[in-house]
């Protein structure tokens, strides 16, 4: 009886942590599914979240003047004048819509077709966890993403800790993207490809085998511009006191890395809650692997992803200031070189309703 105790409260202290609940819940969730985890996170995750997004729809055309929802009903209609610039505001925004066309505020040339250009060659990647488990002003929180997504428009994105709902609004929003999921239930990874500049060739989800927070490794080989790429992205298991798996976790990433023929490009971006001591001890990153970070020169103002003493949307009874989030980078070794140019947190702004887009800053960065 002991040893089931001790098994139960281990159970209700994992779903907690995973859901950001409190063990109540946990207790509650977990014996109505006779103590399986899986289904019992299926079970919280399945509350009905599409009436948040629902009302938030309602409320945009609702707001939005007649001219406006026009021009929603006929996307093939674009510009690139002051009006879509009011769009990009994410004070001003009713529908945000990312389209084909390249914002005027994007670094991108605006001549079309020179893929030789240096602005239009070069590669741009957010990658973020979103904190899609956070249902507090999810959807305002879910607008400010798909505001800086039209501000920075960029090739690739990462993303993580998404939900069902969050997912399927951000794809009805996100209309110049491919979005390709991580799963389809509880909470998940995803990647967005710019249709317009990233090709899908193939995709596929890795499992990770003892993973008691339902983590896997997401992977595309994509085409840039003519290029070949490989894309992953994962969120390693969470927590202090799952160093172990979270270890074995990384090892499979790396793993993966050194499958893929040295003639591609690699670059891996998520949550990777790592600490550098625990990459020490799987042997640190492996042959032509960097750390965009580090190789930028380890710039202060973009070291820690995670910072309760800047960001407010965690109410918790320490400072925490960490540098979860990672890029690596594996530079093809024929041909020209991808080399990492330029990185920077996003997110660090308040949204009109007090709190951040999520309790992660993204990182956006440039490749030449």
């Amino acid at each position: 009886m002991e040893d089931l105790e001790q098994t139960r409260l281990r159970l209700c202290d994992e779903f907690a942590t995973i859901t950001g609940s409190d063990s109540a819940v946990a207790q509650c969730y977990l014996a109505e599914n006779d103590w399986d985890m899986e289904r019992a996170l299926n079970s919280f995750f399945e509350a009905d979240m599409e009436s948040v997004f629902d009302v938030e729809d309602k409320e945009e055309e609702r707001n939005r003047p007649l001219s406006k929802r026009k021009e929603v009903d006929h996307p093939e209609k674009t510009d690139d004048g002051p009006e879509t610039k009011r769009r990009m505001n994410p004070q001003n925004v009713h529908c945000i819509d990312l389209t084909e066309e390249e914002p005027a505020c994007s670094s991108s040339t605006s001549s079309k077709g020179n893929e030789d250009d240096e602005g239009d060659s070069k590669l741009s990647l957010i990658s973020w966890n979103v904190d899609g488990l956070d249902t507090l002003s999810l959807a305002e929180r879910a607008r400010g993403l798909c505001s800086y997504l039209a501000l920075y428009t960029p090739d690739v994105v990462f993303l993580q800790e998404l939900i069902p709902s969050y997912a399927q609004y951000v794809k009805k929003r996100a209309v110049s993207y491919l979005f390709i999921e991580g799963n389809e239930d509880g909470y998940f990874t995803g990647l967005m490809l710019k249709k317009s500049r990233v090709k899908l060739q193939k995709s596929e989800i890795i499992s990770y085998a003892t993973t008691q927070m339902m983590r896997n490794l997401l992977c595309a080989q994509v085409t840039f511009l003519g290029k070949e790429l490989y894309l992953m992205t994962s969120h390693l298991e969470s927590c202090k006191d799952q160093a172990t798996e979270r270890m074995k976790q990384l090892g499979m990433v790396f793993q993966k890395i050194k499958e893929v023929p040295d003639n591609v490009t690699v670059i891996f971006g998520g949550d990777t809650n790592l600490r550098d001591s625990e990459v020490a001890k799987v042997g640190g990153l492996p042959a032509g692997v960097i750390d965009v970070w580090e190789e930028l020169g380890k710039q202060e103002h973009c070291r820690y992803t995670w910072d309760t003493k800047t960001n407010s949307n965690k109410t918790v009874p320490y400072v925490s200031r960490c540098r979860f989030d990672r890029i690596y980078l594996r530079p093809a070794k024929a041909g020209p070189r991808m080399a990492p140019e330029h990185m920077a947190l996003v997110g660090m702004e308040k949204l009109d309703c007090g709190r951040y887009t999520s309790d992660h800053w993204g990182i956006y960065c440039t490749f030449t």
